[in-house]
């Protein structure tokens, strides 16, 4: 990877469940102009998010833009149902790692 990785440029990057069969993300900027550069690069997007977990672009359940808390937020289906068995995160909050190094810059 060249450019800025998201872990410089975030003051939050996080994960959570959004129900027991689905993980949503929030990828919050430290300022507006922050925000706004990440945004136009163009780094970070649907496909972005498919590669960094594995899966197609059309898998990504939605992909937000919300300048008014400078964030991005998206949801993917869980693999496992939360507490079901063979899940290694019942609260979903391990699962943003493979975000922090995603181009931003």
């Amino acid at each position: 990877m060249t450019g800025t990785p998201l872990r410089e440029v975030c003051k939050v990057i996080r994960s959570k469940n959004a129900g027991p069969f689905i993980f949503t993300f929030d990828i919050m900027f430290r300022d507006a102009e922050t925000f706004a550069a990440v945004k136009a690069a163009g780094h970070l997007d649907r496909a972005a998010v498919a590669r960094a977990y594995g899966i197609s672009p059309n898998e990504v359940l939605s992909f937000e833009w919300h300048g008014f808390a400078n964030a991005a937020k998206f949801s993917i289906r869980r693999e496992v149902a939360s507490g079901g068995v063979g899940d290694s995160d019942v609260y979903g909050a391990q699962q943003h790692a493979p975000l922090l190094d995603l181009r931003a810059l």
